[in-house]
């Protein structure tokens, strides 16, 4: 038996003959890790092996009822799954250090442990007595909720095999480790192997697995990319240190809508789940201040309104700077260069800085409409009004587009006391026949409902001001 050393990437997987700085499979920088590994002798090309014909069967035949789904009783957790959890699925959860995942884990433990029965919750970072003291602090202690700590993979397998629980949660992938690698652990071949071992495990017995998995400095979950493809579901928990509020997303689900969001609030009793989003994130709006606009954004099967601040202010520097937070940065530099070509806006001299309040990150077009409004009120310094609701996306010849679920977001603007909704001329068709201003009660200032269509960004401008 020899050993040898190979040169492989922590980002793909791929293996390379010697270090270098950049991975050729994937373009990542300085993700190249050496690692030893064991020969145990070579394969023969010409060697071929039979294996056992499979057993297809008409697709007409397959039975396509509901999966039946074991539900967290957290609102916002099951709207994120889908529903609950299903049957032999695998869940991989992410998220910055500190965030909440376990405390989240653990509350759904509990629930499920107090409505279902047997729950195995096996820690790798902590010990039994942290997770227990954190479970008496948020009230989620249950005797279904069988906890233990181990980072062997054949003893999590046995552990399985033995007690059948209905649900694992596995806290985390990145500390597991299997005695067939010598490879340390968090290495790819730990983290694939192991992960692959344990959704095998839960196809076969039945069970639901979640997965704990730690994140990279730029937010995606450590390991190899083919880890997200192996489970059902990836689900991201975001949130800032300076709010007590927390996003779970959906960026992959097999079983249930990719990009449903659920929103939380962190106490020291546990995570609250937040059922009007929107009235959270507008709480501290302040009303008639240049820059600031409301829009109408969609996460998932979900209308949320946020407010989007911004502020313009002469450069002292060669290049004027464009910063943003929440919003896409090159984005918001065509924005730019669209409302100074298309509208005669100088800006070419002015610092721009644009801010969507409470820690929200828009990656939707919808919100262009509101960038570009928010940056002109703070040039003028003329604020808008307070009972406005914006959405729709800017292309570079300064037409505005139509955007999905138009009537959602009326519903929800509308919901929330708000007037006047400035909407693409593509959408108002929908809008006018959800007659919103019947089924919803009027805003506080007993104004009458009115959409406003534009179909290019002049006139969005005319129409807002």
């Amino acid at each position: 038996m020899a050993a040898k050393s190979l040169y492989i990437c922590q980002s793909c997987g791929s293996e390379q003959r010697k270090w270098q700085g950049q991975c050729p499979d994937c373009h990542e920088w300085n993700c190249i890790s050496e690692q030893a590994v064991e020969i145990t002798g070579f394969r023969n090309q010409k060697q071929t092996s039979i294996g056992n014909a499979l057993s297809p069967e008409p697709i007409t035949e397959i039975n396509s009822k509901d999966t039946p789904r074991r539900v967290t009783h957290i609102e916002e957790l099951d709207r994120v799954l889908g529903g609950g959890l299903v049957r032999g699925s695998a869940v991989l959860i992410g998220g910055d250090p500190g965030i909440g995942k376990s405390t989240l884990l653990l509350q759904a433990s509990a629930k499920l442990a107090e409505h279902h029965g047997t729950v195995l919750y096996i820690t790798g970072e902590e010990s039994a007595r942290q997770v227990h003291l954190r479970g008496e602090r948020i009230d989620a202690l249950h005797e279904d909720l069988q906890l233990t700590t181990s980072c062997d993979l054949e003893a999590m397998l046995s552990t399985i095999a033995k007690f059948k629980p209905h649900t694992v949660i596995i806290d985390s992938i990145q500390t597991t480790v299997t005695s067939q690698l010598s490879s340390a652990p968090g290495t790819v071949s730990q983290v694939r192997d192991c992960a692959a071992a344990l959704i095998a495990s839960a196809k076969q017995l039945g069970h639901a697995l979640i997965l704990v998995g730690h994140v990279t400095k730029d937010g995606s979950i450590a390991g190899p990319r083919v880890l997200e493809h192996m489970v059902d579901a990836v689900l991201y928990f975001e949130g800032d240190r300076g709010h007590n509020h927390r996003v779970l997303r959906a960026v992959k689900n097999r079983f249930g809508p990719a990009g449903e969001i659920g929103v939380f609030e962190m106490s020291d009793k546990g995570l609250t789940g937040i059922r009007d989003a929107s009235r959270l994130f507008l709480a501290e709006r302040a009303v008639d201040v240049p820059g600031s606009v409301v829009v109408a954004c969609m996460e998932g099967t979900r209308p949320i309104l946020v407010e989007i601040q911004a502020l313009v202010a002469p450069t002292v520097y060669a290049t004027p700077k464009r910063s943003t937070v929440g919003v896409d940065a090159t984005r918001v530099a065509m924005l730019t260069a669209v409302l100074e070509r298309r509208v005669g806006i100088p800006l070419g001299t002015q610092d721009i800085y644009v801010n969507v309040v409470g820690g929200v990150k828009l990656s939707e077009p919808a919100s262009d409409l509101g960038v570009v409004l928010a940056i002109l009120s703070a040039f003028q310094e003329k604020p808008l009004p307070s009972d406005l609701v914006v959405f729709g996306e800017v292309g570079l010849t300064g037409e505005i587009r139509a955007v999905g679920a138009p009537e959602a977001r009326a519903k929800e603007a509308a919901n929330l006391g708000f007037s006047q909704l400035l909407l693409p001329q593509g959408n108002f068709t929908r809008v006018q026949e959800a007659n919103i201003a019947a089924i919803l009660r009027p805003s506080k200032e007993g104004k009458d409902w009115q959409s406003m269509p534009a179909k290019h960004l002049s006139s969005a401008v005319q129409l807002a001001f």
